[in-house]
């Protein structure tokens, strides 16, 4: 197993802030127009454009009325979930989930997202046949991948992907697959899906736990305390609607349990730690 490709992750410019913006403002303004429907989803995803002023994007939408009942979360509530994630990861400067808005569309109020061109090739996760990783690669645990044979699952020792571990543990994604990572041939690194996030109960499952129980880096010390206060402020105003005020309550709860830790979580043992299917 080689290494994997090591694209230099960037902080969100100017012009990524700029653009993201002009993005969401398209989002929630154009004339919305279903090309057609992604059939692998667990819920209504449909492919879309968005079309405004001679400007055109492609999307994804997901109608409150194409969610299908979770027990656990109360009903129609997915799409605000994934609005709030956005948002959340608006407020950390890191821009690692795409434009995404709330809106009236063909089949009623839904999300709306920018649609990822994916780069072509990106070694984030491997199967090894090994007890301990490479170099450059962090374990999340064994796989079955025969009657009686394991193989250790590996993801990338990347720090686009350990800020995304971070923002996970913000939100509680209690679904971090690896079919919901994006990376883009500009260096950029996208998760989406982010409908089974913020519950008030640790639900936390994903693949990115490579890095429980190490120290946090000071840049998300950094951007974990800005989060703190910011939920106190105007994010916490702009989740006003999108989630319940005991949801940003217990945001905020993690997010200062995450600041007196230090550290990454750890699974809590209560919950299923890793995501089924992981891909």
């Amino acid at each position: 197993m080689s290494a994997p490709e090591r694209i230099p992750p960037r902080s969100v410019t100017a012009a990524d802030t700029g653009a993201d913006a002009a993005a969401a403002a398209l989002l929630a303004q154009g004339e919305l127009t279903v090309r057609g429907r992604i059939r692998e989803a667990s819920n209504a995803a449909l492919f879309c454009t968005v079309a405004l002023d001679g400007r055109e994007a492609s999307c994804i939408y997901k109608p409150v009325a194409g969610e299908r009942p979770l027990w656990d979360f109360p009903d129609g509530t997915l799409a605000g979930r994934e609005v709030a994630a956005y948002e959340v990861s608006e407020a950390t400067g890191w821009g690692l989930v795409p434009p995404t808005v709330l809106r009236d569309g063909p089949y009623g109020e839904g999300m709306c997202q920018q649609w990822v061109d994916v780069q072509a090739e990106s070694e984030l996760l491997a199967l090894v046949d090994a007890e301990e990783p490479e170099p450059g690669w962090k374990a999340i645990g064994l796989a079955e991948v025969a009657e009686g044979r394991t193989a250790l699952l590996v993801h990338a020792d990347d720090e686009r992907l350990r800020r995304l571990a971070v923002l996970d543990a913000v939100i509680n994604n209690a679904d971090r697959k690896g079919g919901h990572l994006l990376p883009t041939p500009d260096g950029r690194l996208y998760g989406i899906d982010h409908g089974v996030t913020f519950n008030v109960e640790n639900k936390l499952r994903t693949l990115l736990w490579g890095w429980a129980g190490e120290p946090l880096t000071a840049e998300a010390v950094d951007v974990l305390t800005g989060l703190h206060g910011a939920l106190t402020g105007a994010l916490g105003e702009r989740l006003t609607g999108l989630i319940t005020a005991a949801e940003i309550d217990a945001t905020r709860a993690r997010v200062g349990d995450l600041l007196s830790a230090g550290v990454h979580p750890e699974p809590g043992g209560e919950w299923p730690a890793i995501p089924w299917p992981p891909v």
